[in-house]
């Protein structure tokens, strides 16, 4: 939800210092989370500030690479977030190890000690303007109000609104899932690793195939949101161990294909110049559907007995959004962008950030 403030804070001051002040937050916020001795405490800590200043670090990152790279936007973007899978796979396994060894307030700390290098990370980024862009702070109107008067990009964000209502059930209930069909815990786990190690190699697998010029990247978006929403509606078919492990991973590799194009098609629906603006709009617009999503799968379960609706409730989410998808302007046709043809790579920026 705070998306929006990365970006506004990451328009008036740059990129580079949000991120470490929004790095500092979050190992804040596990820390102080060590200490609690009531839940409230963790709600306020590790919910509350830490959440906060993940945003502030992810927002302005994540728009800053898409102007490094504006003729392979697809393909960085693929790589940056394809982190998220490394690390979900290395902590995985770490964090019970944590828990046993030093109990949940040595984890918090060991984790704290972790995010405060996202402070190093930050100071890293070097902030480019879009060529065009006055430097320093924008004098019209501000660009999120200008967002929300945007048709195109209206649709774009209630079409992930509607995909991330259905794109999270599968990772929240896989395991559950897996038991359901008679996994033991070692076997549900390997489900859960190897939708998450595929979801990876999806990520990056997107990127690079989106990098070629032959098919626009919406349509590349498309094509992956709606195969992601019928391999989740195939789910429900994977009443065995090996059944449900292949369609899991099917799910994983579909569903990180999504990601970086979603981010990258922010830029062709709105241009470059308001990408860091919209990206956290769109955050904003989809914790909606985020949070709501999976506690709605989970309420189907309690109320049919099993997952099977939970997961074509998903799919059918998923396909609801991919059909939103077909009606940006730059879909069937190149369209007019902020800075020239919308879905056109943006020229290069060159030079330094005038502070």
């Amino acid at each position: 939800i705070a998306g929006p403030l990365g970006s506004a804070l990451s328009t008036r001051f740059g990129a580079r210092p949000v991120a470490m002040v929004g790095g500092f937050l979050s190992g804040l916020g596990l820390f102080l989370g060590a200490f609690a001795t009531h839940m409230t405490h963790l709600y306020l800590s590790v919910g509350l500030l830490a959440g906060l200043g993940w945003a502030l670090v992810f927002t302005p990152s994540l728009g800053t690479v898409g102007r490094y790279f504006p003729a392979q936007r697809a393909l960085a973007t693929g790589l940056v977030v394809s982190g998220a899978s490394v690390s979900g796979l290395a902590l995985g396994p770490l964090v019970p190890l944590l828990l046993d060894a030093y109990g949940w307030r040595g984890a918090l700390l060991l984790l704290a000690a972790a995010s405060f290098n996202l402070v190093a990370a930050g100071a890293l980024l070097r902030p480019l303007p879009v060529p065009g862009e006055t430097p320093g702070p924008p004098r019209d109107r501000p660009g999120l109000t200008r967002l929300l008067r945007h048709g195109p990009f209206i649709r774009y964000a209630l079409a992930f609104v509607l995909v991330d209502a259905g794109y999270y059930v599968p990772f929240v209930h896989g395991e559950a899932r897996a038991h359901e069909v008679g996994c033991d815990e070692h076997r549900a786990g390997l489900v859960m690793a190897a939708m998450a190690a595929v979801d990876g190699g999806g990520r990056v697998a997107a990127g690079w195939l989106a990098a070629r010029p032959a098919t626009p990247l919406l349509r590349h978006l498309f094509a992956w949101a709606v195969l992601t929403g019928l391999v989740s509606l195939l789910l429900p078919l994977g009443t065995s161990f090996g059944g449900l492990l292949a369609l899991a991973s099917a799910y994983g590799f579909c569903a990180g294909a999504v990601v970086p194009l979603q981010f990258a098609g922010v830029a062709e629906v709105v241009g470059a110049g308001r990408l860091v603006h919209a990206i956290g709009l769109m955050q904003m617009f989809e914790s909606f559907g985020s949070l709501l999503g999976a506690p709605f799968a989970g309420w189907l379960r309690d109320v049919t007995g099993n997952y099977t609706i939970s997961f074509l409730a998903a799919g059918a989410f998923l396909l609801a959004g991919s059909l939103l998808i077909l009606t940006l302007p730059g879909f069937f046709h190149a369209s007019q962008g902020a800075g020239g043809k919308e879905g056109s790579p943006a020229p290069a920026p060159t030079g330094p950030e005038t502070p």
